[in-house]
Formats: structure tokens, sequence, C-alpha cells
């Protein structure tokens, strides 16, 4: 709900008010509030009668007094609209109530109220805290807390809709709390905002979520004091844009600065003290850096008051390890603080006056140690460091040079200005190099979230140009405060067609008319003096100032008074300025001769920062063209307000709630001053009582139309762009905040006698205006039509999905089909052309086999055939048993295998002719027949063991019947049986 709110009000639509939506208006008279229904044909009655004003005012003492009576339940009213009556008096009871029990935090309608505990509650900013309220469906509903405020503006960058910059202005008195406000939030965004799955992702957003966190504690010791009223008060104004990317990842900061208090270098009122990093310097040192900074511990500066008061911001390793981890070298820091030694240093040197005055001021005694020390830790001549602070060049013409002898508060000044302009040209250095170690190219982010962190209000005994200088900046941001929340809104109500009483506030704009307006002002009159080529004269400017000004009530003067000086009624106050000195503190000059001899120093961190500076514009000469402090302070923050109007703001006020700073102590008086003060309690009237939340027409319809699916958004499209139809964009309002109203059980047709539509809602010209717990109802209505939009396109998409997979499926087995056919048709015909090669090889094997079987039958007739003297039926078998064989045997050539087959060892004498001779010893070889002469011995390499066999065609037919195939005995041997005959030998001797 948070992106929604501020997001969608910007385009404004030109369209009458609807008919059948009732609206509502509040009226408040005396704290009391009346309500009216207004019909859409713009008549109404009143449902209240208004009392007499005698009347309302018992009537709301007595709602006070029994809003009061039970006190017990004060601090349960965690918003303050819900107070009732809202009163300086009930919410100052609610808020002392709140922060009795340590409740710090209090919404008051559109902005955060908090209260400063001057005490550490770590608890309540502990990282647990941060990420219950960042992964919060509805932050709103937890306890007030800056990190709401924080989240809301987060959220509105990641909106739906086009993300908008946000800005969060944090604003309260010195001492109020808005340093450690700013600190938190930015400790805030560096945690959320830096999560990534990615480790070196998460590595990079570590290390820049550590440089923007560095840069607080180096702006504070630079840049913040203790005053009378705070210990950690900021001297400077700033403003931090913390850089976002698209994926709202913290990539980059940057940090604007506004009017360094640098007079507080060389000037410091009573009980007040220097900025931070001096006493940082004196109290963490090591011995080494105090040698070379020429500090001893027991060493008395005058630029160091108060130098025993310790505080927490003390702590110089924080500063340095800061500076480490931003890129700060040691020997930059080195040269930084080797300066800074230098200008306390600087501070001891005091002047008496001469004897003669056409001479220069003297050195007194004791400052001439000092003068060394400053001239060596500046590195710079020590003749010429005496020179120009006791001598004035003057010009005569372009040639001529002149030096007159200054007087003893002139050279005290070119002492203090000496010192002002090189602190503040080190201070400008380090937020130089902070942004450019932390800012992120454009290119890398498209959003910021700003913090504003300015000084708070100040009225002291004494106030002079910086006191106006820095009021006025919060004279401006309560200006913007007034002109977004109150003055804008309730202007709008009324253009819109609600029937609205204006509520009272404080419109600051007089004040800011007199201290900035056209064509005569403070400032401006203050400028003009200033330009004037003459001595400055207090008590003839305040005159010319009761001349100009008289008319203005925001102006006044002591007539009593013997100091010069002019009272100017602030929105938080009365403050009286003293005159004298302002117009020299405006003009700000610096001696040419004290930049020409920074430039001349030997100390690189001094010429670098003095390098480019121009002497010219530092003289005295073309007062015309002299940039005053006032116009360079006004410039910088009329370029602030433009930021912040070109942002959505996030308001808080930070309340102090006793001057003392004393823990757990609540000053009623000092509160309501406050109160009244930043209109916290016409805030809360008006936030109660209006519509915070106001969206157009079109818009309204962009976003909620889909409740009614209303198609207005694009009916209203042409050619020219986005042109909204008045006789159409209302009834579709009305039609879905009618379907909404409904089903709330709201029926607008309906109203009822205890609440109604109208104070939920109601339709002007242009805009829908609503209240947050409306908007909390169409959020839930759309959030329920989206889900069962989702859900339908859940379902088309499942069925759209599950069809696509039955196809794919489809397709797939008939491709699964056609390719297996493909295959088995392929590995057919592989078998096929394999048998044919099989078939053939096989062809061509049996013919030589036949051939080779004829040509050894052939070749056995050659034999010397003797018939054998052996039994007839070894005889018949084909086979004769030749082991017990004395003599040798004749044996015929082709049965030859058959007869030998189970001899192991033979003897055989064959006789052959010349022409057989080579057939028989080839096979006697393969027979492993041995020749009786030894002469010959032929061993094969075929077999081992086993039979040898002469394959040849059997005389008669041989038939193989056989009822398996025969490859399932491929690997088995065939049996030995008795007679020894084996292996074919066998399969050709059985019978068929």
């Amino acid at each position: 709900m948070a992106n929604v709110k501020k997001k969608l009000w910007e385009n404004n639509g030109t369209i009458s008010a609807t008919d059948g939506i009732r609206a509502s208006s509040l009226n408040f008279e005396k704290g009391q509030r009346t309500r009216h229904q207004q019909k859409g044909n713009g008549f109404g009655s009143k449902t209240k009668t208004e009392p007499h004003r005698q009347s309302l005012n018992d009537s709301l003492e007595g709602d006070v007094r029994a809003f009061l009576i039970d006190e017990e339940t004060l601090h349960t009213y965690d918003d303050l609209t819900k107070v009732n009556p809202v009163t300086p008096t009930t919410v100052l009871k609610c808020l002392q109530a709140r922060y009795r029990v340590k409740v710090f935090y209090t919404h008051a309608g559109c902005t955060l109220v908090a209260l400063n505990p001057f005490q550490p509650i770590p608890h309540l900013y502990s990282l647990d805290v941060m990420k219950e309220y960042h992964f919060a469906p509805q932050p709103q509903e937890f306890k007030p807390h800056i990190f709401i405020v924080a989240e809301e503006a987060y959220r509105n960058v990641q909106g739906q809709v086009e993300p908008t910059d946000q800005s969060l202005v944090v604003s309260g008195e010195s001492g109020a709390g808005k340093t450690w406000t700013s600190r938190c939030l930015m400790k805030y965004y560096a945690t959320v905002a830096a999560s990534s799955s990615s480790p070196k992702c998460q590595d990079t957003i570590e290390r820049i979520e550590k440089r923007v966190l560095d840069s607080n504690p180096i702006m504070e010791a630079f840049g913040n004091a203790c005053t009378l009223r705070n210990n950690n008060s900021s001297r400077f104004g700033k403003y931090i844009q913390l850089q976002l990317n698209r994926s709202q990842l913290l990539v980059g900061a940057s940090v604007q600065t506004y009017l360094l208090e640098k007079t507080r270098v060389a000037c410091q009122a009573a009980n007040e003290r220097n900025f931070h990093i001096f006493y940082q310097m004196m109290k963490g040192a090591t011995e080494e850096q105090r040698q070379e900074w020429r500090m001893p511990r027991d060493q008395l500066f005058a630029w160091l008051p108060n130098a025993d008061k310790s505080l927490e911001e003390d702590c110089f390793k924080e500063t340095t390890d800061a500076m480490k981890n931003l890129g700060i070298t040691k020997e930059k820091q080195g040269q930084i603080f080797q300066v800074l030694a230098g200008l306390l240093h600087l501070g001891n040197v005091s002047f008496c006056p001469p004897t003669d005055e056409s001479q220069p001021c003297n050195l007194e005694e004791q400052s001439k140690d000092f003068l060394q020390c400053t001239a060596d830790l500046l590195q710079i001549s020590e003749e010429q460091l005496l020179a120009c602070l006791r001598l004035r060049t003057l010009r005569a013409g372009k040639q001529s040079v002149l030096l007159k002898p200054c007087s003893m508060a002139e050279c005290s000044m070119r002492r203090d200005c000496l010192a002002k302009v090189i602190y503040a040209q080190v201070f400008d250095w380090l937020v130089t190099f902070i942004n450019r170690s932390i800012c992120a190219d454009k290119s890398s982010w498209c959003n910021f979230i700003g913090i504003l962190d300015v000084y708070g209000f100040e009225c002291f005994t004494l106030n002079n140009l910086e006191q106006l200088c820095i009021n006025y900046a919060n004279e401006k941001l309560q200006q913007h405060f007034v002109a977004h929340y109150l003055k804008a809104q309730q202007e709008e109500y009324v253009s819109e067609g609600l029937k609205w009483s204006f509520i009272k506030y404080q419109d600051n704009q007089s004040c800011l008319d007199l201290i900035e307006g056209n064509p005569t002002s403070v400032f401006s009159l203050l400028n003009e003096e200033c330009r004037l080529n003459r001595a400055s004269d207090a008590r003839q400017f305040r005159t010319r100032l009761e001349k100009e000004l008289s008319n203005n009530a925001c102006m006044s003067w002591d007539k009593f008074s013997k100091q010069p000086h002019f009272t100017v009624s602030h929105y938080a106050g009365r403050v009286s300025y003293q005159i004298e000195g302002m117009m020299e503190k405006n003009k700000d000059p610096v001696p040419p001769e004290l930049i020409h001899m920074l430039q001349a120093s030997h100390d690189p961190l001094l010429q670098g920062l003095f390098a480019g500076q121009n002497t010219e514009e530092s003289s005295g000469r073309g007062h015309s063209k002299v940039v005053t402090v006032v116009s360079k302070f006004k410039n910088s923050l009329d370029s602030l307000m433009k930021i912040l109007h070109s942002t959505t703001p996030h308001y808080t006020r930070c309340i102090k709630p006793n001057p003392e700073c004393r823990p757990l102590t609540f000053k009623k008086e000092e509160v309501i001053v406050q109160l009244e003060a930043c209109g916290i309690v016409e805030t809360i009237n008006i936030s109660a009582a209006g519509f915070p939340i106001r969206i157009p027409y079109l818009s309204f319809l962009q976003r909620y139309g889909m409740i009614t699916n209303s198609r207005i958004c694009k009916q209203s499209i042409n050619e020219n762009g986005l042109e909204p139809d008045k006789n159409i964009l209302g009834p579709a309002v009305a039609d879905v905040l009618d379907v909404v109203l409904r089903s709330h059980s709201l029926d607008p047709s309906k109203p009822s006698e205890t609440d109604s539509c109208s104070s939920l809602v109601h339709c002007g010209k242009t805009k829908v205006f609503l209240t947050h717990s409306m908007l909390e109802l169409l959020e839930g209505c759309r959030d329920r039509v989206r889900s069962q939009r989702a859900f339908c396109i859940q379902c088309c998409w499942r069925r759209y999905r599950r069809r696509k997979r039955e196809a794919q499926e489809r397709a797939a087995t008939r491709i699964q089909s056609v390719i297996r056919g493909w295959l088995v048709r392929r590995e057919v015909l592989r078998w096929s052309n394999a048998a044919a090669l099989i078939q053939r090889t096989w062809r061509k094997w049996r013919t030589a086999m036949e051939a080779l079987a004829e040509a050894e039958l052939d070749d056995a007739a050659n034999l010397q055939e003797q018939p054998p003297a052996y039994d007839p039926a070894v005889r018949e078998r084909g086979s004769v048993q030749l082991s017990s064989c004395q003599e040798p045997v004749l044996v015929r050539g082709w049965p030859l295998g058959l007869a030998l087959a189970s001899a192991p060892n033979i003897t055989v004498a064959v006789t052959a002719t010349a022409s057989g001779l080579q057939k028989v010893v080839s096979l006697m070889a393969c027979l492993k027949l041995p020749f009786r002469s030894g002469e010959y011995k032929v061993e094969t390499n075929q077999f081992e063991q086993g039979v040898a066999s002469i394959r040849a065609q059997p005389r008669e037919s041989i038939k193989l019947h056989l009822q398996k195939s025969p490859l399932l005995y491929a690997d088995t041997c065939p049996g030995k049986k008795g007679d020894g005959v084996t292996g074919f030998n066998q399969i050709l001797l059985e019978k068929p």
C-alpha cells in the first residue's frame, strides 16, 4: 500500500464531480469536529447543528477532561490522529505518557514525532529490528519507528507505479536527535538495500555499504562540535543521496554540504568547543605523532577550550580507520593532521601594540615559538607568515605595491582569516574525496533516497550571521512542510469541491519575505551594504533596516539596547541578531597575500588546495563582483529546495524533551513550544479530518479499473495522448467505488447512522480523495481480483501446457515409431548384406576346399600301396591302432587322418613318387609325424594338442538331421569315446 501513496497524484484531470457519490467534510471549530454529508447533486444537510461558542468551549474542556481522566491508557495512542479531541494538551499528555514508558516514536498523521531519550538504546535499532520492519507485509501495523518511514520511502522507490525519488527530511531543534536519526536511516538503507545472491556482487555491495557508513564519522569529526544545546551539533548542513539501481540495490552515494560554520575554528562561545577533530588529535595521538605535531600532553591551546570534557565523539581511531577505508592513505592523513596542528599553534600567536603607530604590531614573547611551529607545520617561511599577519598590501596602480602596518585587531582578524580559509578548504577537499570514493556512475543508478540533516533552530545570547543563515534554512524547510501538507491540501479540498472549513496554521511566509524577499529584505540590504565601497557601520545599517522593513510584523527592535541589533519572529521563536561584525562576515574577505603565501607552501596538500585560487577575486577590488556568504548560501539552499520539490518528502520531527539533555527527562514547557512551532497539532487535525491520499481519475482507473473490468483507460487514449473524457471517467470511478463499498457492506446507496462511505472517500472534480482505510479496501479488492485473474491465467496456461504436452507426446511417439522402423530396416539390410557376403565367402571357401580335396586324392594314387596285415574289423572302420605296430605301415592318402586320429606318436614309412613327395611331407607335417631318420622335424603352431585331420569329400553323401540349432554347441567340444575317434572324423564315421 505504501507504494501507492503519493505516486498517483501527479496527473491532474479536469473533470466535474460525478453523481451517485456522496462526500463528507469535516468542520473544526475550537477543536470539535462536525461532519457534513453531501450528495452528488451538491445539496447536503448537516447531521449536527453547530453549538454556540460558549457551549463549544465548555464541551471542549469537558471532552479534554474526559479524555485525560484515564492516564493509564494514554501511552497506547501510537497515532495522534486517534486522539479526540486534538488539542495541544491532549497531544502533550500522550507524548509524555509514552515517553514515561520509554516509547520514543509516535505517528502524527503524515509525520513521525521522535523524542530524544538522551541515552543509548541499542535493542531499538538492532539488525533483527531492521529485518522485521523490512520484511513485514504491512510495516504500518507495527509500532511507530523511524524504520517505518524509511521502509515506506524504500517501497515507494520500488513501487509498481513509475518510481519516484524520495527525500527524508529530519527537522528539529539543535539537540533533538537529528544526526542520530540520520545515522540510523543510513544504516537501515545500507542493510536492506545490500542483499544479493551473487557472492561477487555481495562483496561489491558490502564495500559500498562500508564506505557510505564510513563517511559519517569523518563528516561528524570535521563538521560537528559541542555546543550549549547539543554535544554533537552539526555545524553544517548535508544532504546525502543514496543511489539505487533498477534492482533497488545500493550502488553509491553522494554528499552535498551547506554553510560550514568555519568561524568556530577561531572563535568559540563560552562552554562550547571547537570541532571534534582537534580534540580527537589531542586525546588519541601517539607519542610519535605528538612529537611530529609539536603537541605535548600538557600543552594548552587558545582555540581548544574545554579540552578536559570527554565526549563519546572523541574517538580518533574511529576517524582514522574510516579515512583508511575510504582510501585516504596514511601519508595523506599525516598531511591533513599536520595542517590542523599548525592551525592550533596559530591560535596561540598573539600581538601587542607597537610603541610607534607607524610600525607594525609586535609579536608577544611567548608567541614566537608557536609562530615557528606554525611555519614549520604549514611548511612556509616564518618571515613571510609574520609579514602577512602584520602588514597589509595596498595597490596603487598596476605595478606599485604598498605595505601598510595593521592594527592589533586587524592582525588578529588576519590570523583568524588564515585559519578559517585553510580549514574550509580541507573540509571541502574531504567532501570531494568522499564523493569520489562512494559516488557511482550516472549510468549505474536510476533513483535515489535523500536524507537531509541540517542544523537545528538556534537561539543564543549573541547571534550573528551564522545563526541567521541557520534559522533561515529551518524557515525554508518549515515553509516546504507548510506548503506541502498544511496549505496545499486544504486549498485542494476547496478547489475540488469539498466543503471544508480551513484549519488555521502558522504560515511563516512573511518571515521568509523579511529575510529573502524581493526587492527589499534583510539579505538584499546586507548584500548591498557589503558591495558599497565604504567602511561598515552597524548603526547606519540598523537605521536602514528600520526604514525599509518597519512594515513587516516579523521585524522588531529593542530601542533601549545599546548594541545595534534587530529581532526576527521565527516560526520557532524570536531571535535577536547582533549587527556588529555581520557585514564583515558576509564579505568573508581573504587578503591576497595570504593566498600567495599558501600557494608558495612546500606542503603538497596546501599546494593542491590553493593552486587554483584567483587572488584578484579575493582582493578588495571590484566590490560589485563580490559573491557574499548569504548569496552563496541562498543559492545552494534554493537548489536543495528544488530537489525536495521534485521528490516525495517524508518528514520526521525530532523533539528535544529538556534543554539540559538529561536522560528520560520530560519538561512540558520545552516540548509544547516545539509542538506549536512545528505545527504538529495543526498537522494532526488536517490528517485526521481530511483525505491524505489524492489520486487523479485516470490514474485511479489505471490502477483500480480492473475491479470492474473497466476499459476506460484504453478508450481515453487518442492520437494526441491521454485526454480524459468527463462523461466516461466519472461513472467508471463511481462503479469501482460502488463495487468495493458493497463488497465490504458499505453500500453507498444505504447510508448508515453510525458511519457512511462519505467519511472514507470523496470524488472531487478531477481527483478521488481517500483515507488510509479506504485505500486498504481498494488495495485488498484489487489484490483479490488480481489473484482471481492470476488463477484464471494459470488454469488456461496449465490447460494449454497439458494439451501441448499431449500433442508433443503423440508427435514424439510417431517420430519414435518411424525412427524405429527405419532403424530395423537399416539393420535388416545390413544383415542381408552380411549374409550375402558370408555366402559368397563360404562358396569361395567350399570351392577351394573341394579343389584341395580332389588334389589330395589325386596325389594319394602315387603312393605305394601294400596290403596291411591287420584285423579286418579295423580295416573296415578305416582306422588302425598303430601304437603297437613295430613295422612300417603303408597308409593311403585320404584315410590317413581317420587311421591316425588317435595315435599320439607314430612312425610311418612313406614311399612316394618324386612328384608326390612334397605333398607327403606337407601331410606329415600337418599330422606332426616325425621322420624316422631324424633329418626332418616339422613343428606347427596350429595345434599343441588335439586332433588333426584331412578334409576330404566322402564317397557317399552325408545327411545331418538336427532338432536344434548347432550354434548352441559351438563352444562345446565333442566327447571322447573309447575307440579314440573324435572331432570331425567322428561325424564322418557315424552312419546316417
